[in-house]
């Protein structure tokens, strides 16, 4: 032991002496350094904490959006016609993906995918966020959190859905997959109904996981309902009927509207082709657009009704004043105006049972083209229809001083100007309301509709009598008629525009009328567009439509019938003139 001590002792570096100022700075370097450390601290955590918290939070808080329920779209009975149903989003950060085969095929299956397009969602490993399937049915999202993935996760989304589908599609219309309003009323009360979304800021770890809330959170206010004043039975009803015309009639396409006379409120708008607002693959414009309120035509010999009445406002002619319309035809300006049969000497109720193009140009040059433009321009026509609907169009009327004499003519019997089926029907409120233009609503109301006073009440029922004889034997649409109620209207057929001209084989067939004739309570309008299966007359292609929804519409209504109920006989309707 003490050879050893000895050892250690001689050696030199151990035995030279160390100097204490070396000691001392390696202290003060020490001190030093925590005092610096210390210092560091203090900026971080009091001094500059405002830079750093920002910086944590850009890094790990998040601000959640907590989505509102939608409103529903309700029908005048509260029916739905759209509500929201939870429906889960299903996302990944490519980058923290557990890449497991089994799973990942389990995966695609139930997204409904094929794995090749599921790995091309995340071939970019950079990605931290990307969607991979958008409102899936909640049975759908428990199987996927079932699985267990690494980097799949879910967010809470709501879906629309329609129940009444394609009937309503064209009057509710439908929202897109971040539930804003496309089309239709979900567009037009898009505001009303989305409500106001909610927030919630929270700390995420690098995993996407909520670790921690910070401050208040903000709920969601939820939409509001939309009432609207549609009747979704008579809605689909209405749709059928149209429908199996349109297919029937091989025709292009058709629309139908149901007004109520009392309240101004629209029971049915429908058209076909239509849409299912829950599946919008592959929609092509024909299926989306709402044709009787966007479509615009030349609404033939429905305007006949309108020359009638302002002459009888006029004290141009009585309803029994005859007129002379043989030989059939009628020379103006170059140009042959046509009757379908010639038919001699014919009253005021004759030219319009019969749909006489001589006879009501003769009544229609007794007066000033002002006269006509005033009256055309107070029903409705070359006015913007007042709806909260994208779309509603205004149609077309010439100022009355650009008119020519052959002009004014045509347009009497429905040639030169332009409006769309929804404008048609609401112009003929005037003959249901006793002369009463009304005011109209896409919205539930309790009120009776106010109303403008066009024509004396006087005349508007004699060109009421008018309307139930061209709707009844000897008239051109004795196929209007309905079991249990009197009914009044009037048909059209016109010719479509084709280049400067117009086709000798293309047609819109019309028919406008109401019921009970009476006390009419639903005027309803029907159009079908190019019938090509061998009938084109508005009084053999719409008229049967017309006939079929107004009898089911009044049932519905708890309308009392007003005519004995009887067996129908089938009369063949008068040629109208176009």
């Amino acid at each position: 032991m003490r050879a050893k001590s000895v050892l250690y002792t001689s050696s030199p570096l151990l035995a030279s002496k160390t100097p204490v100022w070396r000691s001392k700075f390696i202290v003060a370097g020490v001190a030093l350094s925590f005092i610096g450390l210390a210092g560091r601290a203090a900026w971080v955590q009091v001094f500059n904490n405002d830079f750093f918290q920002k910086q944590g939070e850009v890094r790990f808080a998040r601000t959640l959006e907590l989505p509102a329920n939608r409103g529903r779209i309700l029908d005048r009975n509260g029916l739905l016609l759209a509500t929201s149903v939870p429906a889960p989003s299903i996302w990944a950060i490519p980058e923290d993906l557990e890449r497991d085969p089994v799973k990942f095929k389990q995966l695609a299956k139930l997204l409904d995918m094929s794995l090749v397009d599921l790995n091309k969602k995340l071939e970019d490993e950079d990605k931290s966020f990307v969607w991979l399937k958008r409102q899936v049915d909640e049975s759908v999202a428990t199987q996927v959190a079932a699985l267990g993935i690494k980097g799949i996760y879910q967010r809470k989304e709501y879906k629309r859905q329609y129940p009444e589908g394609e009937a309503a599609a064209h009057v509710v219309g439908f929202t897109n997959v971040e539930d804003k309003g496309q089309e239709g009323m979900e567009l037009a009360f898009n505001k009303d109904l989305a409500g106001r979304a909610g927030s919630r800021r929270v700390i995420k770890d690098r995993m996407g996981r909520v670790v921690e809330d910070m401050g208040e959170t903000v709920p969601p206010v939820d939409g509001r309902d939309l009432q609207l004043s549609i009747d979704s039975k008579v809605q689909f009803f209405a749709y059928q009927k149209l429908r199996d015309a349109v297919l029937e009639n091989k025709a292009k396409a058709g629309s139908v509207v149901v007004l109520d006379a009392q309240t101004g409120e629209i029971l049915a708008l429908a058209n076909y082709p239509s849409y299912a607002p829950g599946n919008r693959q592959n929609l092509s414009g024909e299926q989306l657009r709402n044709r009787a309120l966007t479509d615009t035509f030349e609404p033939g010999s429905t305007m006949k009704p309108f020359i009638a009445a302002l002459a009888l406002e006029k004290g141009l002619v009585k309803p029994e004043t005859t007129i002379q319309t043989a030989p059939g035809k009628l020379q103006m300006g170059g140009f042959t105006i046509s009757d379908a049969h010639t038919y001699g000497l014919l009253t005021v109720n004759q030219i319009i049972q019969k749909s006489s193009n001589v006879g009501t140009v003769k009544m229609a040059m007794q007066m000033q083209p002002r006269e006509m433009w005033e009256l055309y321009t107070q029903v409705g026509l070359g006015q913007k229809p007042q709806l909260p609907f994208p779309g509603a169009v205004s149609g077309r009327l010439r100022a009355h001083k650009t008119w020519r004499p052959i002009e004014q003519a045509t347009m009497s019997y429905g040639y030169g100007l332009s409006g769309s089926l929804f404008q048609l029907a609401r112009a003929y409120t005037v003959f249901a309301r006793d002369g009463d233009l009304a005011s109209v609503s896409l919205l539930k109301t309790d009120q009776p509709a106010s109303g403008v006073q066009v024509l004396e009440p006087r005349h508007a029922l004699a060109v009421r009598h008018m309307l139930n004889l061209a709707a009844g034997p000897g008239g051109t649409a004795p196929k209007a008629q309905t079991m249990g109620y009197s009914v009044g209207g009037k048909t059209g057929t016109a010719r479509k525009q084709e280049g400067k001209g117009y086709s000798e084989k293309k047609y819109r067939a019309f028919f406008v009328g109401m019921a009970p004739i009476a006390n009419p309570r639903i005027v309803v309008a029907v159009m079908v567009d190019e019938p090509s299966g061998g009938k084109y007359y508005g009084g053999d292609v719409a008229a049967p439509v017309f006939s079929a929804t107004v009898q089911q519409t009044l049932r519905m209504l708890g309308v009392q019938p007003d005519m004995a109920v009887k067996p129908q006989v089938a009369v063949e309707a008068v040629q109208e003139s176009f």
